[in-house]
């Protein structure tokens, strides 16, 4: 293990394929195959990696990285893996697909045209927002990204707000 990959020795997998990474004590990490050379595969884990020991057992699951989805997942609170986080059950996985799907042209796109009222009066008035339109927030710790993002969660004029936290492991 070198930084947050593994070396994994033994096994075929292909880039994007997942595996189980089992340590000695039986703990099962989820892991993406992220490249390889000669014999190695090098491996990303998805999960928490504490506990982790040299010389655990890699097993190729043979899927790739897949998302669930439906109507269901509205209102619901999940974690990386699709695991709830919210307290409100399980999630019963009617259907997946994988996130490793076709790339499209941005060039062909449909334009975005109609603004969005985000529910706050400083965004609204300085920066143009569209409907279907991505978003990224980035700024240090403590300056509140977290408040603005509740803001626009709870008064976005929106039928489906989707939110992805995305950066330090364990903390978002």
């Amino acid at each position: 293990m070198v930084g947050l990959t593994l070396e994994a020795v033994g096994c075929r997998a292909a880039i994007g394929g997942q595996c189980e990474v089992v340590s000695g004590n039986g703990e099962r990490i989820e892991a993406e195959v992220v490249g390889f050379s000669g014999e190695s595969l090098y491996l990303m884990p998805t999960g928490d990696i504490r506990g982790l020991e040299q010389d655990a057992r890699v097993i190729p699951t043979g899927r790739v990285c897949e998302a669930v989805v439906g109507d269901h997942l509205l209102g619901r609170v999940i974690d990386g893996a699709g695991r709830p986080l919210d307290g409100k059950g399980p999630i019963h996985v009617i259907e997946r697909r994988s996130l490793t799907g076709q790339t499209y042209n941005p060039l062909a796109r449909t334009p975005i045209r109609k603004p969005l009222d985000v529910g706050v009066r400083a965004i609204n008035s300085l920066l143009s927002v569209g409907r279907g339109q991505r978003l990224g927030l980035f700024a240090g710790s403590g300056v509140g990204k977290s408040v603005l993002l509740g803001m626009m969660t709870r008064y976005t004029n929106a039928d489906i707000t989707v939110v992805g936290l995305i950066g330090e492991r364990g903390r978002e």
